[in-house]
């Protein structure tokens, strides 16, 4: 059966996107000349969240992903600070009064580089430019080579109620591997920092797929990971895409786990975790049974957007920065990824826009199906259809293509309702690409990361 398993994995192993967003981010293009961000501002109506980007950070990482660059000086991030600021105040000028702020993401790059009275001014400024609920979710990227005691009790200070923990590995071979020593001390002494500030909710991001990397050792860097008992673990495959980031070339590629390998990683895991009390999430998140992200599993209000799975409903997310990406209800609107252009575009007074998506009226229903594949591993078309006031029988086509996915085991079909099979929980962006329009069409070429 385990050699079954493993042929059917190795069979559905393919680039797919990763369906932080439907349609994905690859499919985003310029805007033409009648786009208006100040109008897509204008339309927001409730609460909004905030993703605010930092890009920078002290040394590169071979395996990263992000936007950022390698600062050896401050002066560069104090000069950024001024620029987000300005970028808040323009937007706060086209959002209607009454706007509320249910959460706010610090994301990176390592935002922890900010020095912690920069950091202090920067949340002050946010409270002054919006209203932030009582019980808003501020949360922050930690990197714990740079978390000192003053840094986190600025966090405390500002209202920071999760800090999420770049850990990645705790071996000390694996870490050297990918240019990112990080002795495990470091980590320990950022979460017993966090709990005594009473940061309690504290995540760790974990990977697989790193090189050096073996079943004994990622088992040993889990079990240590589960005695801290973080309230959420993120545990991802490392995402080789070395035609987009050059230095994910310079990672050993001799010592990279092969695809049958990485299947066990992933497996040994997800076992590891679940038999030290977490609740698994989606494809690739566990979390505690007193965390708010378990709650939201239990009352189907849990989501998924840029930053992976949250419990945040906000009708809006707004990015702020270099390369943030936000979602208002027209549309996807992203700030250019270029650092010099966004400083030109702030200073002269206007949105540092490089590509949006709209919104088609086709695309809000496979969207929903999406998110509740990703979040709940199965999806009630009829549901869908009469929620979107389509015809029942619209879908019909989609599925019916599913039909090696259901004889593979992958997928247990009944009427209309999908249901991911537990067992290939890890496919579920392949079962999602079945509803996808644009991996059909123009945009079929993009080069995304494999499935596992």
């Amino acid at each position: 059966m385990q050699g079954t398993h493993r042929k059917i994995l190795a069979k559905y192993d393919h680039q797919v996107p990763r369906y932080t967003s439907y349609p994905p981010a690859t499919c985003f293009s310029a805007p033409d000349e009648s786009f208006s961000y100040a109008r897509w501002l204008e339309d927001v109506r409730g609460e909004i969240s905030l993703y605010i980007h930092i890009p920078f950070c002290a040394r590169l990482c071979h395996y990263c992903g992000c936007n950022m660059r390698v600062v050896n000086n401050y002066d560069p991030v104090e000069e950024y600070l001024d620029l987000l600021k300005t970028e808040m105040t323009m937007v706060c000028c086209h959002l209607p009064k009454g706007i509320r702020i249910s959460h706010v993401h610090f994301g990176g790059g390592s935002p922890t580089l900010i020095k912690p009275a920069d950091f202090q001014d920067l949340m002050a400024f946010i409270r002054r430019m919006f209203f932030v609920k009582p019980n808003a979710e501020i949360c922050i990227e930690g990197d714990p080579r740079h978390m000192t005691e003053a840094k986190i009790a600025a966090y405390a200070k500002s209202g920071v109620t999760r800090v999420s923990l770049g850990v990645q590995d705790f071996n000390d071979d694996v870490l050297e591997s990918v240019n990112r020593p990080q002795p495990f001390h470091l980590t320990h002494d950022a979460v017993t920092l966090c709990r005594e500030y009473g940061l309690d909710n504290i995540n760790f991001d974990l990977m697989y797929g790193l090189p050096g990397q073996t079943v004994e050792n990622i088992s040993r860097t889990l079990d240590l990971a589960a005695l801290f008992r973080p309230s959420r673990i993120s545990y991802f495959g490392y995402a080789h895409v070395p035609w987009m980031k050059k230095h994910m070339n310079l990672l050993p590629q001799d010592i990279l786990p092969e695809a049958a390998l990485r299947y066990e990683l992933q497996e040994v895991g997800a076992e590891i975790l679940t038999e030290a009390g977490y609740t698994q999430i989606g494809i690739d998140h566990f979390v505690r049974a007193d965390d708010s992200m378990a709650l939201a599993l239990k009352n189907h209000t849990l989501h998924r957007n840029f930053q992976g799975y949250t419990t945040d409903d906000a009708p809006a997310v707004i990015g702020l920065g270099v390369s943030s990406i936000g979602a208002l209800e027209e549309g996807y609107h992203q700030n250019t990824t270029d650092a010099r252009l966004y400083k030109e575009r702030i200073k002269a007074g206007e949105f540092p826009t490089a590509k949006i998506l709209r919104f088609t009226k086709g695309d809000l229903p496979v969207k929903k199906i999406i998110e509740e594949l990703m979040c709940y591993l199965r999806v009630d078309i009829e549901d869908i259809c009469r929620k979107f006031s389509l015809p029942p029988d619209s879908f019909d086509e989609r599925i019916a293509k599913m039909a090696a996915l259901r004889d593979d085991g992958i997928v247990i079909i009944s009427g209309r309702e999908i249901v991911v099979a537990p067992a290939y929980r890890v496919l579920a962006r392949v079962v999602c690409e079945c509803f996808d329009h644009y991996t059909m069409g123009d945009h079929a070429f993009q080069r995304h990361a494999r499935a596992i």
